[in-house]
């Protein structure tokens, strides 16, 4: 099995809806565009992800979303060095079609009240729906280690709940684990590099906002 050396995950730059949330009674959320701060951050993180990966392969697999395509391409990696693959398993939470602004907002103060992972946006998702279809993707993934001339780098484009989601499933966190931490910012990044002990562990922790607080012995 040919593991990569590192899985980086990014989220996309800034956009649209992440500075004006009325965007979405017009727009849906998945052709929504990078804002010109998107952009600079995209092409920041695409200078730090050319020096990370020199001349070595990657396998990129995007987020269907405008977003996210757009922060790829911003990214400015070696086309000779990359394949890409869309994966819509990758996308955002679903929050619902087109979107009553002050609805939503009711319903994000009933998710913080109710719990992210659990609580489900009406006609959208949970975390946890989210969550499972992470974990079927992380199925994939895996079954194309096997390959023996997989690349050497993996770098997921997409969004912030789906990264720490991912990491939630690949590090084995608890709920209350999940719950405890924040979404990296626009155009950050989170590297899952393998140790000489065979396993995983991610570069930087995300930011913690509380303390995990789980119901049983897991914590």
């Amino acid at each position: 099995m040919a593991r990569p050396r590192r899985i980086v995950l990014l989220r996309h730059g800034e956009s649209e809806g992440n500075i004006d949330d009325s965007v979405y009674e017009r727009v849906p959320d998945h052709a929504l565009r990078l804002t010109e701060t998107g952009r600079r951050q995209a092409e920041e993180a695409g200078e730090r992800l050319r020096a990370t990966f020199g001349d070595e392969r990657v396998s990129i697999y995007v987020s269907p979303y405008r977003r996210t395509h757009q922060t790829l391409k911003l990214l400015d990696l070696d086309p000779s060095r990359t394949r890409v693959r869309e994966e819509p398993r990758l996308r955002e939470q679903d929050w619902g079609n087109w979107q009553d602004r002050e609805d939503v907002r009711k319903q994000m103060a009933y998710r913080d009240a109710y719990g992210h992972f659990f609580y489900r946006f009406a006609q959208g998702e949970s975390g946890a729906d989210v969550y499972d279809r992470v974990d079927a993707f992380l199925e994939s993934l895996w079954r194309s280690f096997e390959d023996p001339a997989h690349p050497p780098n993996v770098l997921l484009v997409t969004h912030g709940l789906t990264m720490r989601l991912f990491c939630m499933r690949w590090l084995h966190w608890n709920v209350a684990e999940f719950e405890s931490l924040s979404n990296p910012g626009n155009g950050e990044m989170r590297t899952l590099l393998l140790g000489s002990d065979g396993r995983y562990h991610l570069d930087r922790p995300f930011e913690r906002w509380c303390t995990p607080k789980p119901y049983g012995h897991t914590g």
